[in-house]
Formats: C-alpha cells, sequence, structure tokens
C-alpha cells in the first residue's frame, strides 16, 4: 500500500474527529432543518445521481444478485427523502436521562445518553446506505466515515457531493461526512484507525462481515447477512403460509430479509405443491431434498425444480432461488434453524400455540416471527426510520439499529464539595 494513500486518509480522519467535536454542539432543530433540506434538495439532484448510478449500472451484470441492490431511479429516490424526513421528525435520541439518584453523602448522579463520536461503515454495492447512514448519524450526533464498495463508486461520489453540498450551506462543517476512496487499500486504513474511528459496521455479504471482523482493530458490530429460513409446522394453515412465503422470497429477493429455506414438517409434504405454486410466477428455482423433491415432482415446473446439495443449506442466495427441508418434528427444525441460522431472521407458520411459542423461545436470532413474512425485518417498519443495519450479534444492539442504538451514555456526576475519604 502506498505510505501516501495511509497519510492522507488520516488526516482526513483528524478532520473527521474534530467535525464530531463541533456538531454535538447542534441543536436538534438545526439537524432536522438540514435533514429537510437535503430530502427537499434529492429530486433537483435526480438528473445528476442517476446519471452516476448508471455509470455504475453499465459495469455490473444485470443478473448479477447485488444488481438490484446498486440500482437507483425516482421511485426509490423519492423513497430516500421519505426516510431522511422521517428521521428527522424522530424525537433526538440525545440527553435521554436514563437514570437519576442522589448519594448519601449529596452528590448527584445522571446517566445520559451522547454520541459515539466518529462511525465508519464499510458497505458494498448499496447507494442508498450513504443517505440512510449519513441522516441517521447526524441525527445521533455522529461523524460518519464511508466505505463504499467500487461498484457504487459514481453513485456514492454524486450522493456525497449533494450532502457536503447542504452542510456547507448550512454553515457545518463538510468534514462531517468522509467517504474514503474506493480502492481496496482505503479499507485497511479504516479498520486499523484506531483512535480515530470509534465504531465500525460492515453492511454487505457474509464474506465482507468476516474480513471487518478478522481484520479490524477498531470495535465492530456485526449486520446484514442473513440465512433465513421460514418453518412451516404440521399445524400451518396452508392458505395463510402462501402469500407469507411467497412475499418472503420474491418481495426483494437481493435483501437480507429474503427467505433462503423452507422447512417443511414431513405430515404437510401433500401441501408442498400448493404452498410453492404463487412462487413459480416469479420464476423462483428451487433446490429441494429427496423427500421434497418427488412431492414437487410433477408438480412445478421441471426447469426450476432440482435436487438440494449440501451447499444449498445455509446459503444466502440474495437471489430467485430457494432451498426446502424436510424434517420429522419441531425439534428437527429447530436443530437445522441452530445449525444453519445467521441469527437474522426466522419464522414459523403454525396454528398450534405450544409450537408456536416454543419456536419463539427456543430459536436465537435478532428478529423472530410467527405466521407472518421476515421481510418486516426493517427499521423503518419497526417504527425507527432509515436503519443503518441488522446487528446480527448480541453486545450492544441487536435486530435493526437505529437512533438509540447509535448513541452510548455517560455519567455526570454533580456535587458541592464532597470529598472522598481515605
Amino acid at each position: 500500500m502506498r505510505t501516501t494513500m495511509q497519510d492522507d486518509i488520516t488526516l482526513q480522519l483528524k478532520a473527521v474527529q474534530q467535525a464530531s467535536r463541533e456538531i454535538i454542539t447542534l441543536t436538534d432543530e438545526a439537524i432536522n432543518s438540514l435533514l429537510l433540506d437535503l430530502a427537499r434538495k434529492i429530486p433537483d439532484h435526480e438528473e445528476a445521481i442517476l446519471e452516476a448510478n448508471q455509470k455504475d449500472l453499465d459495469r455490473m451484470d444485470p443478473a448479477d444478485p447485488m444488481f438490484d441492490r446498486l440500482l437507483l431511479n425516482p421511485a426509490r429516490l423519492q423513497a430516500i427523502a421519505g426516510d431522511i424526513r422521517n428521521v428527522a421528525s424522530l424525537p433526538s435520541p440525545l440527553e435521554r436521562l436514563l437514570e437519576e439518584r442522589t448519594l448519601a453523602n449529596g452528590l448527584g448522579l445522571k446517566k445520559v445518553t451522547v454520541p459515539i463520536g466518529v462511525i465508519g461503515i464499510i458497505y458494498e454495492a448499496r447507494p442508498n446506505v450513504t443517505f440512510d447512514v449519513f441522516a441517521l448519524c447526524l441525527k445521533s450526533g455522529n461523524a460518519t466515515v464511508l466505505k463504499g464498495g467500487s461498484d457504487a463508486m459514481h453513485s456514492n461520489i454524486a450522493i456525497a457531493e449533494l450532502i457536503h453540498t447542504v452542510l456547507k450551506e448550512r454553515g457545518i462543517n463538510p468534514d462531517t461526512l468522509y467517504l474514503l476512496p474506493a480502492e481496496r487499500e482505503a479499507a485497511a486504513v479504516m479498520l486499523n484507525a484506531v483512535g480515530y474511528i470509534d465504531m465500525i459496521i460492515p453492511r454487505g455479504s457474509q464474506k465482507l462481515i468476516d474480513f471487518v471482523r478478522n481484520n479490524a482493530k477498531v470495535p465492530v458490530i456485526e449486520t446484514g447477512a442473513g440465512i433465513v429460513h421460514t418453518y412451516f409446522d404440521k399445524s400451518g394453515e396452508l392458505e395463510l403460509g402462501k402469500p407469507i412465503i411467497f412475499n418472503a422470497k420474491t418481495r426483494r429477493p437481493s435483501v437480507c430479509n429474503a427467505l433462503d429455506t423452507l422447512v417443511i414438517h414431513h405430515d404437510r409434504l401433500s401441501d408442498l405443491a400448493a404452498l410453492v405454486e404463487p412462487l413459480q410466477e416469479k420464476q423462483v428455482v428451487l433446490f429441494a431434498d429427496a423427500a421434497a423433491f418427488e412431492a414437487l415432482k410433477g408438480s412445478y415446473p421441471e426447469s426450476l425444480l432440482n435436487r438440494a446439495e449440501p451447499e444449498h443449506f445455509g446459503t444466502e442466495f440474495l437471489s430467485l432461488k430457494m432451498s426446502v427441508k424436510t424434517v420429522a418434528s419441531l425439534d428437527e427444525a429447530l436443530e437445522h434453524i441452530a445449525r444453519y441460522s445467521s441469527r437474522h431472521s426466522e419464522a414459523i407458520i403454525a396454528s398450534d400455540p405450544e409450537a408456536t411459542a416454543t419456536f419463539l423461545k427456543r430459536v436465537d436470532a435478532a428478529v423472530v416471527y410467527a405466521n407472518t413474512s421476515t421481510a418486516f425485518t426493517d427499521g423503518a417498519q419497526f417504527g425507527l426510520g432509515a436503519e443503518i443495519g441488522i446487528s446480527t450479534q448480541k453486545l450492544h444492539a441487536r435486530g435493526p439499529m437505529a437512533l438509540n442504538e447509535l448513541t452510548t451514555y455517560k455519567w455526570i456526576i454533580e456535587g458541592n464539595g464532597q470529598t472522598r475519604p481515605a
């Protein structure tokens, strides 16, 4: 790696750190006003953003599962602007009083929420993340360091330029947002930026998350990769299950909450063909185990039906592909999910309350569903505004990470001359 790149990035990170100390003085009203201004300006800059996005799309195969994540269009930009407005409308997560008491010696203790400081995001071909992360970080008083993938380089640059323009117009330090160079070498500097970046959140494939976890010296929160199951219990209602499975698999197959494996009780194999019949409309390719394959043979299109291999379980497809696993019991379903789950989102379709309760209690995942689609794992759907990611770990944050998860706390102690005895 060229020393000059490391030096240049380190110098910029110092500027971001300085900006983080400045933005903590901003009022919530000033932050909300800036975010609303940014949302208003997105339509005015739509042409430039979409032109930049097209340059990125031209370099990617439309068959690549990442293509849909990379794609921007007027409707998606309108939705992004709406998400930014939602963030502006939310209560500030800062200076919330978490705890307060007075000690016997008269010292007053308060525990209040404060920004984390500088948050780094490393992500792949999802330019909407550039908008989402900036809005959430600014609202929570944090400066932002972004490392996007080269696939979205032109899109990210165009979006960052718009954000910098709005910051400057508002008299706010533009170093509040820093977009790292697209080169891979820049990621190494970011992951080792101890003292400059307080926390890094990877958003993308399991490969990216593993790379960040294994190489970062800065604290990391794991997010993103979703190996998602839906278990159709022997008590499941067929007409309830059909639209749930269709929605979970086909709504947006390239996102992390999309269904990857349908687990079905052996006693319901006679209903399997009807259960997955709607998937034919979207040309979903199935990889079925031996029992499921026999149940589907002759009913599901031959061109879309394949025998499952071991690698088809525990795979995040990110496309219109899905595996099918047959189990003899709820316990076997739970064992299969425990073995292959990424602890993101898991679901059961059942009318038996005991089976449902057992599933909800025993499944170890950030979000566990009963009789609904896993597509709802989303910060906006949870009423949190745009999310910064879906945490699949257990420390600090779990599930959709929004404003509250981008804060920490500090203790404030007030006295009137107390000293501690020797």
